[in-house]
C-alpha cells in the first residue's frame, strides 16, 4: 500500500488525530497516519501527570459547552456526535477500565496513560491504518483550494484524496508540539488566530517562594486582583520554585492578559476573619506555654509555618500568651490574603495546551472540514478552542477527531 493513493492522509499522530484516523479506517477508507516522532502519542503519555485525565464526566452538554467560553458552540455537533459519555464508552469497550475522581476527572483505573496510548495504537491496527512514524513534512503542495499531496523531510511524497491537520499547537515542544500547520495554513489562506500558552504556570516576583518549594495546597481559594477581585478559584495548588503551578492556578493563568496584578491566596476559605480569629485563639489557650513559631502546627503545614512567622514581623521565640491582638490580625490577614506578584507566566514549555489556532470561523463544524480548501479538515488543539483543566482538552480531540473520521473521503 506504500505507493498508493490514500483516501485520508492524517498529518499529527496524537489523541485526535489517532481517534480520527482509526474511525475513518472503521469505516472503510484506506488511511495513513504521519507522525514525526518516533511513536504516537507522545504527549498524551504526559497529561494527567502521566495518568492520562480521559475526559470530564459533567453530564450536562450545556455545562460541558460553557467551559470552553465564547467558542464553545462550535463544539455541539462533535460533542453530539461523540460525547464523553462516548469517549467513556469507547475506552471501555475496548477493555480500558475507567474511574471516576473529584471534579468529574476520568482517569484509567491503572493510573497509567500507556494504557490509553496503547489501545489507540491496537485500534489503529485492527482496521489496518498504515502508521508512518519518524515522518516529518516539509513541505504541502496545493493548488485550484485543494491539497495536493505532502512532502516529507527525506523527500518522499504522500498523495490522499484528503488531508486532516491534527499537528496539535505550541505547548510542551519537546514532544513534537511546534505549531509546524501554522504556516502551512496562513500560505493556504486561512486565518491563524495568535497562538498563546493557556494552562501554564504562573511566576511571582517575590523570592520567598522558593522557600515554599514543593508544597502542595489543597481546598484553598486563589484569586486575581487588580483594585479589585477579577477571578478567584477554589481547589488545589502547589509552590514552585518562582510561583505557583497545580489545577486552579492554571486555570487561572487563562484569565491573565495584563502584568501588573496581584494574586492572593486564601489558606482558609471554609472560615471567615471572626471565625478565624477565634480558631487561632482558642489554639493560643491550649499552647499558651509554648513559643510563637511552635504554636501554628494545628493549623498550617510544616513548610508554610516559618514563612508565615516571618511575614507576620513576630518574634518567633515570643511566648504565644504575649501575642498582642494587632500581632494576631496581621497573621489572620496573612492567612486570608497571602500577597504575590504577579511576573509572568512559564510559556509554551511548560503550558498544557495552547489558546489560539485556525479559526473558528473557516471550519465547518458539522464536518470539521475547511471552508477554504476543499479536501482538508481539522481536529484537536489546532483548532481555537480550548478549555481549563480537568478533562476538557482531550475531550474537544476525541470529538472533533472522530466527527472528522465521520466523513466521506472518497
Amino acid at each position: 500500500m506504500k505507493n498508493n493513493k490514500y483516501n485520508l492522509a492524517v498529518i499529527g499522530g496524537g489523541p485526535a488525530g489517532m481517534i480520527a484516523a482509526g474511525h475513518a479506517a472503521e469505516r472503510g477508507f484506506s488511511v495513513v497516519l504521519l507522525e514525526k516522532n518516533e511513536s504516537l502519542g507522545v504527549k498524551l503519555l504526559t497529561t494527567g501527570k502521566n495518568r492520562c485525565n480521559i475526559t470530564n464526566a459533567e453530564e450536562d452538554l450545556r455545562k460541558m459547552i460553557d467551559v470552553y467560553g465564547k467558542n464553545g458552540k462550535f463544539l455541539y455537533p462533535a460533542l453530539n456526535k461523540f460525547s464523553n459519555k462516548d469517549v467513556i464508552n469507547f475506552f471501555k469497550k475496548h477493555r480500558v477500565k475507567i474511574k471516576i475522581e473529584r471534579g468529574g476527572r476520568v482517569f484509567p483505573v491503572s493510573d497509567s496513560a500507556r494504557d490509553v496510548v496503547g489501545c489507540l495504537k491496537k485500534y489503529l491496527r485492527r482496521n489496518n491504518v498504515r502508521i508512518r512514524l519518524n515522518s516529518s513534512v516539509k513541505r504541502i503542495v496545493f493548488k485550484n483550494n485543494r491539497i495536493d499531496k505532502v512532502v516529507l523531510k527525506d523527500g518522499e511524497k504522500i498523495t490522499a484524496d484528503n488531508f486532516l491537520f491534527s499537528t496539535g499547537g505550541k505547548s510542551y515542544p519537546k514532544t513534537g508540539s511546534t505549531g509546524d500547520a501554522y504556516k502551512w495554513l496562513k500560505q493556504m489562506g486561512h486565518t491563524v488566530i495568535e497562538p498563546r500558552p493557556a494552562l501554564t504556570p504562573i511566576i511571582v516576583k517575590e523570592e520567598i517562594v522558593k522557600k515554599l518549594e514543593g508544597l502542595s495546597l489543597k481546598n484553598v481559594e486563589i484569586s486575581l486582583w487588580k483594585e479589585r477581585k477579577l477571578y478567584s478559584c477554589f481547589g488545589e495548588a502547589i509552590f514552585t520554585e518562582n510561583g505557583l503551578s497545580g489545577p486552579i492556578v492554571l486555570n487561572l493563568s487563562k484569565k491573565i492578559n495584563e502584568k501588573d496584578l496581584k494574586i492572593k491566596i486564601d489558606f482558609k476559605p471554609a472560615l471567615d476573619y471572626p471565625t478565624l480569629d477565634k480558631r487561632i485563639q482558642r489554639d493560643f489557650e491550649e499552647q499558651k506555654n509554648k513559643q510563637f513559631k511552635n504554636s501554628l502546627n494545628k493549623l498550617l503545614p510544616k513548610k508554610l509555618i516559618p514563612v508565615i512567622v516571618e511575614l507576620s514581623r513576630i518574634n518567633g521565640e515570643k511566648m504565644v500568651n504575649e501575642v498582642t491582638k494587632i500581632e494576631r490580625k496581621r497573621i489572620i490577614k496573612l492567612l486570608k490574603e497571602f500577597e504575590l506578584s504577579f511576573k509572568g507566566l512559564v510559556g509554551f514549555e511548560k503550558a498544557i495546551i495552547t489558546s489560539g489556532g485556525v479559526d473558528l470561523k473557516e471550519v465547518d463544524q458539522k464536518t470539521m472540514k475547511s471552508k477554504i480548501i476543499d479536501n482538508l479538515y481539522f481536529a484537536g488543539e489546532i483548532l481555537d478552542i480550548d478549555g481549563p483543566t480537568g478533562g476538557y482538552n482531550l475531550q474537544v480531540a476525541w470529538s472533533t477527531g472522530y466527527l472528522a473520521g465521520e466523513s466521506d473521503f472518497l
